[in-house]
């Protein structure tokens, strides 16, 4: 699998490392970094389809069987970007791909959900830019928490217990599943603990990168520890 991650990132590649012990043997995973320092509306240009396609490239010369972008740009930017992105990758390197966002999206229809919480790091400018494409989308967002941060690599200063206290106040507005939409949070690890005490699906991006993933590759056995959404992983045929 090979996967693009945002430069400032250093949350991503350890836990999908993690994520993806249980499959060695049949799965590794290999990385290709571009650009992305802030998260902002002077800063979209960072997501821009020729950077992100070279370094897609590049994972090419591993021979890897597919690409995930594990990044949530879409979120904001819109999904035509995310769809531009898979079609370029799919088009002009040959092997399949997805993304966090699409997988998030395939995520809530599988598991029947209309309504979410959403945690992020993001300012606001950002995340109602999010609400309002995740709405077009068919998913209303009835609550959000955030941190309003713009510096990509300070999401990973936010611990477990900020973490935890996010998802559950968006929570208490009884949703129907909480979206931690952002790969620069450590939530994934969180995802099993927090669905036990809420009852609700708990939907961390770097986890539904991985599950969308895997489906795109076919890899069916369970990553346990991670969620429902890991516990099983169907085949997307």
């Amino acid at each position: 699998m090979g996967v693009l991650t945002p430069s400032s990132n250093t949350v991503l590649e350890p836990l999908m490392a993690r994520m993806a012990s249980p499959l060695e043997g049949r799965l590794s995973v290999h990385f290709s970094r571009f650009r992305v320092v802030r998260i902002a509306e002077d800063a979209r240009g960072q997501f821009e389809l020729t950077p992100m396609l070279e370094a897609a490239r590049l994972l090419t010369d591993a021979k890897v069987d597919g690409i995930l972008w594990s990044g949530t740009s879409a979120a904001w930017e819109g999904l035509d970007k995310d769809q531009a992105l898979v079609e370029a990758i799919e088009r002009e390197l040959g092997v399949p791909a997805t993304t966090s966002t699409l997988a998030l999206l395939e995520a809530t229809k599988q598991l029947g959900v209309g309504s979410a919480g959403l945690v992020v790091p993001y300012i606001e400018a950002i995340w109602q830019r999010i609400i309002t494409n995740l709405k077009r989308a068919g998913l209303a967002v009835i609550a959000v928490e955030t941190e309003g941060r713009t510096d990509n690599a300070s999401f990973a200063d936010i611990d477990d217990f900020r973490l935890k206290e996010m998802i559950r106040t968006v929570a208490q507005t009884e949703p129907e599943c909480v979206i931690v939409h952002c790969t620069g949070l450590r939530a994934a690890g969180l995802v099993a603990e927090m669905e036990g005490e809420l009852g609700i699906p708990i939907l961390d991006s770097v986890a539904v990168g991985m599950w969308g993933a895997m489906r795109m590759l076919d890899l069916e056995p369970a990553l346990p520890g991670w969620g429902r959404l890991l516990d099983a992983v169907p085949s997307a045929v």
